[in-house]
């Protein structure tokens, strides 16, 4: 009998990642079980190129073919060194408290962003390209610049390792000051629930867009923050201010429902109008969504 998960969709499941000790071993798997498990996605037929690969060209070298990759893939492919790389990568994380919500068993907000920032961080620096760490709440907190070496990488997984959720929202002031940290043209990801005032955040959104950056957002929600499928009477405390408020959700449910649809739409619909690629990720999401999203992106930069 068959286990129900193959290898790569064990480490692309994000409660099974949670309960690893390491966040370098989460960031490891998540990748390769992604890598691994691409052929046999809905993703089939798309031509993932590492960085430290690029297909044949005529007039290249033979003597850079990797031989390895032609013996499984009947495919010709070069070694391509540090020097050709040059992708820049700003990677932007909310820590606020409001992330640290999660329902029944799944994990938390807060949680599968620090995998996904660590894996797209040991990715990126992987691929010997530069990665950049940026963690707000109500204000800026941390602020790593750029680097593509694997000294930095350890670096920028301890201080996810660290982070602890805290403080009330304020995404603008977040964005704000990393925008005026970016420096050169690159890539930009950002990793939140968006639950904050959604004109100040487009505006701030449009701020690292002028200066010519390519931005990916993953919006990170709980699957009942979508539908509030509470049933019951239920007691609400807000993770930032602790503020309480009583209430029966099957009787707000619709009003909820519509409310949230709008503000996403809205949301999704600005992206898309500044070029800006939205995601929509749950914490049961498999994480090669989010990394398959970022390979489109990468894939259009080249």
């Amino acid at each position: 009998m068959q286990n129900k998960f193959s290898i790569e969709q064990k480490y692309l499941n994000p409660i099974v990642v949670s309960k690893l000790n390491s966040l370098e071993l989460k960031a490891r798997l998540v990748v390769e079980g992604f890598k691994a498990g691409l052929h046999k996605s809905p993703y089939h037929g798309f031509s993932v190129e590492f960085s430290q690969h690029r297909p044949y060209m005529q007039g290249d070298s033979i003597k850079n073919i990797d031989w390895k990759v032609y013996a499984k893939s009947e495919k010709y492919f070069i070694k391509q060194y540090e020097e050709e790389t040059n992708l820049i990568a700003d990677i932007i994380v909310d820590c606020s408290n409001s992330m640290n919500f999660k329902s029944d068993a799944n994990i938390s907000k807060f949680e599968y962003s620090i995998i996904l920032a660590a894996a797209f961080s040991y990715l990126l620096i992987n691929q010997q390209d530069a990665a950049g760490l940026h963690l707000f709440a109500e204000k800026l907190k941390v602020s790593i610049p750029y680097k593509s070496s694997r000294s930095h990488l350890k670096t920028i997984l301890t201080e996810l390792n660290n982070i602890k959720p805290a403080g009330i929202t304020s995404i603008s002031a977040g964005l704000d000051e990393v925008a005026k940290r970016i420096n050169k043209r690159g890539l930009t990801i950002i990793i939140s629930d968006f639950f904050d005032d959604l004109d100040e955040i487009i505006s701030s959104i449009k701020r690292i867009h002028y200066k010519k950056n390519e931005i990916i957002i993953f919006q990170i929600l709980d699957l009942i923050e979508l539908d509030f499928g509470f049933g019951s009477d239920k007691t609400f405390v807000d993770l930032e201010t602790n503020e309480k408020i009583s209430t029966l959700p099957f009787q707000i449910q619709r009003a909820y429902q519509e409310a949230m649809n709008d503000f996403l739409s809205k949301f999704k619909n600005e992206c898309l109008s500044l070029g800006v690629e939205y995601n929509l990720i749950t914490t049961k999401t498999p994480f090669d969504k989010a990394l398959f999203s970022y390979f489109a992106k990468r894939s259009r930069l080249n």
